[in-house]
């Protein structure tokens, strides 16, 4: 990769278990403008120490690995470096091993089948902050979401401010930050309070989640009384 003076690069640290799929990933991130693959690891226990060796701001993350898979080393990075996002690659769209990524605080999960522009696009807006499922895979989220919660949805929903509730509403719609920001006319710094503001009073753990209760609370639908 050529490194234009003074430009910022997406620092990504590639893991998965097939050698043959990590130099293909790699080959490929390094023809994209503003990534740069720092370092590769072959299962999840390396892919931990290499975080704390690089502190990487990307980690392109399969599931099915040996002695340490990948969402057992999704959690223990989380828990260590809150900050790193973790996009999960892999082969596997089962319900369980989509919501397990979303819970072990991954912030998107892209099926190995997808398009290379797909999976690029997919790493510069976890970086930025932003959630990314794959429409396909989407409803199961929703579907997962749909069980019975602690609290009750409207104890929830009464907790939000009116302009969190707004927040929440174009979170379901799929905006960034800026958009939101754009839309509410206040700041993107404005918008992120009161994302983590709505991310604590719903006991949620990332913005996937957030817009998955939004839409199945209608909330995107502006026809739902709040």
């Amino acid at each position: 990769m050529k490194h234009a003076e003074n430009q910022s690069f997406i620092r990504v640290l590639l893991v998965d278990d097939h050698d043959f799929f990590r130099q293909g990933a790699k080959s490929l991130l390094e023809q994209a403008d503003g990534i740069e693959v720092i370092d590769e690891a072959e299962n999840g226990a390396v892919a931990i120490e290499k975080c704390r060796e690089l502190l990487p701001d990307v980690v392109l993350m399969d599931i099915n690995m040996p002695v340490c898979d990948g969402l057992q080393a999704t959690r223990e990075i989380k828990r260590e470096y809150p900050y790193v996002k973790i996009l999960i690659l892999t082969v596997s769209e089962t319900e369980k091993s989509l919501f397990e990524a979303v819970k072990s605080g991954a912030s998107g999960y892209v099926l190995k089948t997808a398009n290379p522009s797909l999976v690029v696009d997919s790493i510069r807006r976890v970086n930025s902050g932003e959630p990314v499922i794959q429409s396909s895979l989407a409803m199961q989220i929703i579907r997962e979401f749909s069980k019975p919660l602690e609290r009750s949805v409207k104890e929830q929903i009464d907790s939000l401010t009116n302009r969190e509730i707004e927040v929440l509403r174009q979170l379901g719609m799929g905006a960034t930050n800026r958009e939101i920001a754009k839309a509410l006319y206040i700041s993107e710094n404005t918008v992120r309070n009161h994302v983590r503001n709505i991310l604590e009073k719903l006991h949620l753990s990332n913005r996937v989640q957030v817009a998955a209760f939004a839409v199945r609370e209608g909330l995107t639908t502006n026809k739902k009384e709040l």
